[in-house]
This record gives structure tokens, sequence and C-alpha cells, in this order.
């Protein structure tokens, strides 16, 4: 009885096959380029493996035995899923296969966003069988997620360089200082100084700017009576007519054009910061995450 199989058996067994094919032994000849009696040692063989009759061969010519009828099935079957394992196993040789997990910061740039959808529409066209996640979520869970392996990489706005994690910079946010319509001030709005400003409410940011404090920067409000961690919250405080803040200039164009916003004076009260993608470093890093940076990078490259 056949207990295990060996490349004996499979060529053995393609022999058979090629014979019930053919219809017969002498049919089978010439595309096995074997004699007569090759071929008729080579099926005793193989029966001799499996223990028992394939099929009636001789002067009455090629006949299978019923258990010979079930072998063919079986045979059939065993060969497809050989093949389709060694297509798997070449295509697992050359293909990306995995998961990425990605997390962005809330209303990003449209050119921005752009970017990264042309950096996914590359990677896409890789050979790649990738189940690809996104995530939007604060400047501060970004980084968090991305120690604890939950993200892949994060794209955002990170205050601080931790040893672990590579930082590639990707583009700069235009932050500008604006109030409602319901303010007192917005009627005025456009030219204040920071002494006009001075005995008012400030919405800011409750994670440190470094780029809106010290040389070239803004300073920080005196009057800070409200934090937030995303944009669409600091929004909705300066909406109330009650604060002032900070807001990345595209986020604010469409209120601006309403007359719901007003900026404060753009070319004083103003900075920008530098978007990165936050990640482990390189010799961390897996090859779907490496081919998805360098399908960004492209994307980034062809955008300049």
């Amino acid at each position: 009885m056949l207990n295990q199989l060996s490349d004996l058996d499979l060529r053995l067994i393609r022999v058979f096959l090629s014979v019930h094919d053919a219809g017969g032994i002498s049919a089978a000849q010439t595309a096995l380029n074997v004699s007569q009696s090759t071929i008729s040692t080579q099926l005793a063989t193989l029966e001799t493996r499996l223990g028992f009759r394939l099929c009636e061969r001789g002067r009455a010519g090629f006949r299978l035995t019923p258990r010979g009828e079930q072998f063919v099935q079986s045979s059939r079957q065993l060969l497809e899923n050989i093949d389709h394992f060694c297509l798997d196993a070449r295509q697992i040789g050359r293909k990306l296969v995995g998961q990425l997990h990605l997390g962005l910061i809330g209303h990003a740039a449209m050119s921005a966003n752009a970017r990264l959808s042309q950096a996914i529409a590359r990677f896409r066209a890789r050979d790649e069988a990738v189940t690809l996640s996104l995530a939007v979520l604060a400047p501060g869970q970004l980084e968090e997620e991305v120690i604890n392996g939950r993200l892949d990489a994060g794209i955002g706005y990170f205050w601080h360089r931790l040893p672990n994690l590579e930082y590639v910079p990707l583009y700069d946010e235009h932050q500008v200082a604006y109030c409602a319509a319901g303010h007192p001030l917005f009627g005025q709005a456009g030219s204040l100084d920071s002494a006009a400003l001075a005995s008012y409410d400030w919405v800011w940011r409750s994670y440190p700017l470094p780029e809106a404090d010290g040389p070239g920067g803004v300073l920080s409000p005196a009057r800070v009576t409200a934090l937030a961690d995303n944009m669409e919250a600091v929004a909705v405080l300066i909406l109330s007519g009650r604060h002032l803040g900070f807001l990345p200039q595209h986020f604010a164009a469409p209120l601006v054009q309403q007359g719901l916003l007003a900026a404060l004076n753009p070319q004083l009260l103003s900075y920008d910061v530098t978007l990165h993608m936050v990640m482990r470093r390189q010799s961390s890093r897996g090859e779907v995450l490496q081919a998805f940076v360098d399908d960004l990078v492209a994307a980034q490259r062809d955008a300049s």
C-alpha cells in the first residue's frame, strides 16, 4: 500500500494518466517516448506500490478496472493541487503579501491627499495582495500607535523625535490665526497686532507647537482658555465667537469665503509646520511598508 508519495510515484502516476488519455499503451508510446515494455513495467510498478490493479492490458486492449477509474480522478486532482501549490509558491516569492496599516491626521490639504492617493495607486499597481487600512487620528495618537505596532506608519505633525522612529518630511502646512463673525474683533480683522489681541481668549493645541513660539515664531497668547487636539475641535471653538485660534489656511478657506471666519493678520500671525511620515526605522520595516514608502517618495518627487 502507498503510505508516502515520492517523486517516482508522481512520475508513474503521470505515465498512467498518459496511457489512459491516449487510450492504450501503444498509443501512448510516442507521447512518452519510451518502449511499450517500459510503459508496462512502469504501470506494474505503480500497481505494486498501490496494492491494487489499475487496468487490464494485453491482446484484448486497454481497459480500466473500477479502482482504476477512481484512481484517474484522484490522480488528476493530485496533479492539479501540485500545480496550484507551485504557482502559489512562485507568487509568494515575488508578490507583496500582508497588511498595511496607515494613520492620517484629519483634513489634510487636498494637494497632500492627492499625493497620498497617487502613492496608493502606485502601490496597487504592484504585484501585491495587501489589505490596506487607513485610520484618521489625532497627532499624538499616530505616534503612539506606530510605537505600539498597531500602525505601520503615520502621517501628521510630530513635535519631538524618538530615537527608535524615523521621521520623513512630506509637506508644509500654513497656519493662520482667525476669529469668527461673532467675535468683537471680526470687523477689524486683517491688520491686528499682538497688543490688540492680548485681552482676548484663545484656543490652543493640547500638544507643544515649537513653530508657533520662539525665534521667528508667533508668541503664545497669554489667555489660553481652551485646548483641543485636532483642527475640527479648534474650528468649533473659534466659530463660537468666544475664542481666537490658528487653523490650517486650506482648512479655513471655505469658512472665510462664507463670511464665517476672518484672518487676524496673515503676515504677522501665521506660521508653517512640516508634516512627516513616522515609522519604525528601516532595519525593522517589512517589505510591504518599504514598498509603500518608495511609492510615496516617488509620488512626492513627481509632484515637485
